[in-house]
């Protein structure tokens, strides 16, 4: 066997060697059944690290063929590397990654978190390295890139609250007892109020709290329904 395939195979098996060591680490460093924010974190940082040793391995099998092992061998010992390195983070796709390792950390969102990015709601999928997957209502996938997420508006609906408010505003005649309508209304809800009073109608607001945004909808048609039964108990 030539020396060319000689070499060719030892870079080849440091190659395989890098790919299997990078997946048992990633296999080891995996947790289950961890809060948002640790899951969060460890799902990014497995893949910082399963990056980084395919990249060595990578760069030690290209220093075994020696057309290369001289370049390679330079820019890896001189200062030359700091350079690259900072010239690409300036790139998009290196600050792509920088921003998931700090959306990582800082976490303005986590997985599973209900956000609104650039007017479109979803719940957070998947943190990449270079880009977010958030899945809207209607099912579709918006892909953002992690530069743009860290450093535009984000609105997190999760970390501020579990709960989204379901709102149904009813009319009685003014002329009935609006006291006595309340106080049997409050059962229906957290905030039961008098919005606004007319000259044959009053308005009622019934506010209820419901664990999350997609049943908020079906909440507030329950709601409407047992107002409705409530208000004809009354006979107004």
């Amino acid at each position: 066997m030539s020396g060319f395939w000689q070499r060719a195979l030892i870079a080849f098996g440091m190659i395989v060697v890098a790919s299997v060591g990078a997946k048992l680490v990633d296999r080891r460093i995996a947790r289950r059944g961890l809060a948002p924010e640790a899951a969060t974190r460890y799902r990014v940082l497995r893949r910082t690290i399963f990056a980084a040793i395919v990249f060595v391995g990578l760069m030690s099998a290209l220093l075994v063929i020696p057309q290369v092992r001289a370049l390679a061998g330079g820019v890896l010992a001189s200062s030359a590397v700091i350079g690259l390195v900072i010239g690409f983070a300036s790139q998009r796709t290196i600050g792509n990654v920088v921003a998931g390792i700090l959306i990582a950390f800082t976490q303005p969102l986590r997985l599973g978190d209900e956000v609104e990015v650039a007017g479109v709601k979803g719940v957070v999928e998947e943190i990449g390295l270079t880009y977010t997957w958030i899945r809207t209502r209607d099912n579709d996938r918006l892909v953002v890139p992690n530069e743009k997420l860290a450093s535009d508006t984000i609105l997190n609906s999760t970390i501020r609250s579990p709960l989204t408010l379901a709102e149904v505003t009813v009319q009685v005649p003014a002329s009935s007892d609006l006291r006595q309508v309340l106080q049997s209304l409050k059962s229906e809800g957290e905030e039961v109020y008098v919005s606004d009073l007319a000259e044959d109608k009053a308005s009622i607001v019934v506010r209820k709290w419901v664990p999350g945004e997609a049943v908020a909808e079906q909440a507030a048609s329950d709601l409407r329904i047992s107002l409705a039964e409530r208000l004809k108990g009354l006979a107004l």
